[in-house]
């Protein structure tokens, strides 16, 4: 305690002593440090007040100037020490020992050992060796989040310059050693000795670029001179007569380097070439382009925008003239190109009751052949477009305004409906009241549904041909408004009666006559024809029907005592039904017209067939009174299970759904039986899925293969008779290392990252997944009966596909994967590709090959990973477009 107190008595006479020489003292506190003698010595918390004074431009420690010459700062310094903070007063110097720090403004320096000299505002700093002889505690100087990691380093905090020895600093994605540098008061950099990389591997960078002289503008760019690369330290006779490089956060706008090359088909090329720019934060245009020695160019423009909580989207445009080997000779083609692809999607953030979405994928044949390199793209022979608008009010009513495009690249066919109008009211109860006890007719409801459409049907070479939208565009409009009202009966009952009203619009009508004159054509000569004449105007068909179905369930249930099978469970669910519809092709409805062919039979015909949008439909052209019968079954049992810890049990479904179904038409004078339906469906495994059709006719047929008006039964003593079976059997299996080691994968991408994967999954590796192995297959059976004079002729056709694709790391480095199938139409291996991809910590390399089929070609690159030095990379590829 003797001690304790002599060393504050000390203390403070030393505070009063700097008082009296002038040197003021602010916020000044008192921590405790451990001395040397193992006590607890009390020392000032090191914060250099205002009145202190240096000499101005100044990066040597001198000797203190009067105070006239001094420069006073304009903040305070503040110095912390893990271990000790030794003070000269004689000299004006502090030490700072052990995970020493200096903070002053925005400027922080941290070191093993930190010298501060207040007569010239300096500090020095510098590591230690520990007892390894490993220097540890290397300063770190940090400067508006700008910072450098070097031996050693002064500072003067007036003139906010410093040299410092042997720096390490990071730029954006790349990292800048010199062996000396000269801190500038505007936070520049002059370096000498020094060399650029994107590698982390600290203190040998695996390859980097060397050079004499450098300059560095944060956050701007980084301006060498001479440079050249080396490798694993060994130098390499390729250089640049001086760097750029840029260093700069975010986007930023330049020129995209093209890749270069050959095809045997179109001469020396340049690929993929252009300038980037980035407009602001929420918006960026990208434009490339490809131009080849034989002819062949193509231009891509690519605009991207995205506001967050908003919405986001790009507009990707190609236009491309392909020349295809020399003119004259055999395999010779010239093609004009184009695609159009718009990608909109709305945060359901921004408008909760209404959107707006956009895909639009307009490509030209020719386009994805030759233009594309996306494998989705290229395998595909339909392309689809839709934009949509879709809005609410009070959660009832329901507007959606769209137009869609269905392209086939094959056989050029294009189906475009521009636009389609959909206006829907939920189902809503008119005669539902307020309190009081419920009546059976309060649960009488009412629905509407309106479609509009324009569409049109024809062939890409002939959409903008003069006359086609005339010709072959269709409209019309349908309203529908069922009226249903459910009621329970007798308790386990249920009896549903719905009236449906069907409204149709038609733009146009047909008319048609029987001609008898000849006409010749060049395979044929053709004695009389119907003759069709589209009648302009608009026209109005109204229907309706009634329909009225009764349904229960019965359960059945089996208990079991002992055995892993403990309970077997049948739902038995029969409905009845009858459904009437009004003759509408009755001549007092307009709706239908007749004609005597050249036989003299009079054939009845919809004045509204083939008019309007596909699904518009006609009003039925005959009475109908039919009974439905429909019995559905579902079984399932209940066997004993290990991993059910509440029960003990887990249920199996062993039928989904096993129905029969048929009708009886009291209208009809004849063939009032339909066919007999049968479905079925069941999933085993959980990853193979069965499903069952087939039909049934009670009908014997003539030796035309046509149905007569006699029983099966009456006349074979069977009750139906086999039409047709149709079995389909799916096979998705998936198996992973997960499965065995029952680990999770962490889910650390963000929104933009994932989104990138799902657009580019060729692209990116997980390397989360060491093994996986998938594999899907399908079967399809379809079996039928037909009788050509009595005769039975039984035709079998099967359908099979295989796809096994799957994954690999060799190594924690290496990853194989590969992707294939089986066509067995042509008895031969489907798309098949193998990639091959090795991490090579700061670089990567893959190796990429499809060894037969249209797109057979191979690719390796090596590449460094950072996007800032994308352009440094070695490609050979032989491409399939060159086959």
């Amino acid at each position: 305690m003797l001690i304790k107190s002599y060393l504050h008595l000390k203390l403070l006479t030393w505070l009063w002593l700097l008082t009296i020489i002038g040197i003021p003292l602010q916020s000044t506190a008192f921590p405790t440090i451990n001395s040397p003698l193992g006590d607890t010595l009390l020392m000032a918390a090191d914060s250099l007040a205002v009145g202190d004074t240096v000499s101005p431009d100044t990066m040597n420690v001198t000797a203190p100037k009067s105070n006239a010459e001094r420069t006073v700062l304009d903040g305070l310094v503040e110095r912390h020490a893990r271990d000790s903070i030794v003070q000269d007063i004689a000299n004006r110097k502090a030490y700072l020992y052990g995970e020493a720090v200096v903070t002053y403004g925005n400027i922080k320096l941290e070191a093993a050992y930190i010298e501060v000299d207040f007569s010239n505002n300096t500090v020095f700093a510098k590591g230690r060796e520990d007892s390894s002889g490993q220097v540890v505690g290397v300063p770190v100087f940090t400067e508006s989040g700008t910072a450098f990691k070097a031996q050693t380093m002064t500072y003067d905090f007036t003139t906010r310059k410093g040299m410092i020895k042997d720096v390490t600093t990071e730029d954006a994605e790349g990292y800048l050693y010199g062996e000396k540098v000269k801190k500038l008061e505007d936070n520049t950099v002059n370096m000498l000795h020094g060399r650029y990389t994107t590698c982390n591997n600290e203190g040998h960078p695996h390859f980097s670029f060397r050079f004499k002289k450098s300059k560095v503008i944060p956050d701007d760019k980084i301006v060498t001179g001479p440079a050249y690369m080396e490798i694993e330290g060994i130098p390499t006779p390729l250089a640049i007569p001086y760097g750029f490089f840029p260093n700069k956060s975010g986007q930023t706008s330049g020129i995209v380097i093209p890749t270069y090359g050959e095809s045997p088909n179109r001469g020396f090329f340049f690929e993929n070439g252009g300038y980037y720019w980035a407009i602001n934060d929420y918006m960026d245009f990208e434009v490339l382009g490809d131009i080849y020695s034989r002819g062949s160019w193509a231009i891509k423009p690519r605009f991207r925008y995205k506001k967050r909580y908003k919405y986001s989207g790009s507009i990707d445009l190609g236009y491309a003239q392909n020349i295809v080997g020399y003119k004259g000779e055999p395999g010779y083609s010239k093609s004009t190109d184009f695609r159009i692809k718009w990608i909109h999607r709305q945060d359901p953030k921004a408008r909760p009751h209404s959107t707006f979405t956009s895909n639009v994928n307009i490509i030209s044949g020719n386009y994805a052949k030759y233009n594309v390199t996306d494998l989705n793209t290229y395998l595909s022979n339909e392309f689809q477009s839709s934009v949509a608008y879709q809005t609410g009010w009070a959660g009832k009513y329901f507007l959606t305004l769209n137009g869609s495009m269905r392209q086939n690249t094959k056989t050029h066919e294009v189906n475009i409906s521009l636009p389609k109008l959909t206006f829907n009211v939920n189902q809503f109860y008119p005669l539902k009241r307020q309190g009081g006890k419920k009546r059976f007719y309060e649960d009488l409801s009412i629905s509407y549904a309106m479609t509009a459409e324009n569409s049109i049907s024809t062939l890409d070479s002939l959409l903008f041909a003069p006359g086609t939208i005339e010709k072959y565009m269709q409209n019309g409009a349908i309203h529908r408004m069922p009226i249903s009202l459910p009621v329970k009966v007798m308790k386990y009952f249920n009896l549903s009666t719905s009236f449906n009203l069907t409204d149709r619009m038609y733009s146009q009508s047909i008319r048609q006559h029987w001609s008898d004159d000849t006409v010749f054509t060049e395979t044929d000569t053709i004695i009389g024809q119907v003759v069709t004449d589209t009648v302009q105007g608009f026209r109005n068909a109204f229907d309706f029907s009634l329909n009225s179905t009764l349904t229960t369930m019965v359960y059945g249930m089996i208990n079991i005592k002992k055995g892993p099978l403990r309970a077997v469970r049948h739902v038995f669910t029969p409905s009845v039904g009858f459904t009437y519809t009004p003759d509408f092709g009755a001549a007092n409805f307009g709706y239908y017209g007749t004609y005597i062919n050249g036989e003299g039979n009079e054939i009845k015909y919809s004045q509204f067939s083939g008019m309007g949008f596909s699904g518009l439909g006609t009003p039925p052209g005959q009475k109908s009174g039919r009974i439905n019968l429909t019995f559905n079954n579902t079984l399932e049992i209940k066997v004993r299970s290990r991993k059910d810890t509440v029960t003990g049990m887990k249920k199996i479904k062993l039928l989904e759904n096993l129905t029969f179904s048929g009708n009886y038409d009291l209208a009809k004078d004849s063939l009032k039986m339909s066919y007999l339906t049968i479905n079925g469906r069941t999933t085993l495994w959980k990853n193979l899925s069965i499903q069952y059709a087939s039909l049934w006719d009670p009908y014997v047929l003539d030796s035309a293969g046509r149905q007569t008006n006699k029983y099966e039964w009456t006349v074979n003593r069977r009750l139906i008779r086999h039409d047709n079976t149709r079995w389909n059997l799916s096979l998705n299996y998936r198996f992973s290392d997960k499965d065995i080691k029952k680990k999770e994968v962490p889910k650390n991408a963000t929104e933009n990252e994932l989104n990138e994967i799902r657009n580019n999954q060729e692209e990116f590796v997980d390397w989360d997944i060491p093994w996986s192995l998938s594999f899907r297959y399908s079967f399809a059976y379809t079996n039928s009966d037909d009788y050509i004079n009595f005769e039975k002729i039984t035709e079998n056709k099967i359908v099979q596909t295989l796809g096994l694709s799957g994954e690999l790391n060799l190594t924690p480095k290496w990853k194989f994967t590969f992707r294939t199938g089986w066509d067995f139409t042509n008895n031969a291996l489907s798309y098949t590709s193998v990639n091959i991809y090795r991490d090579l910590h700061c670089w990567e390399m893959r190796f990429s090959w499809i060894p037969i089929g249209p797109r057979q070609s191979w690719n390796f690159s090596i590449n460094v990973k950072a996007s800032i030095l994308q352009d440094l990379k070695l490609n050979r590829k032989k491409d399939f477009r060159d086959i």
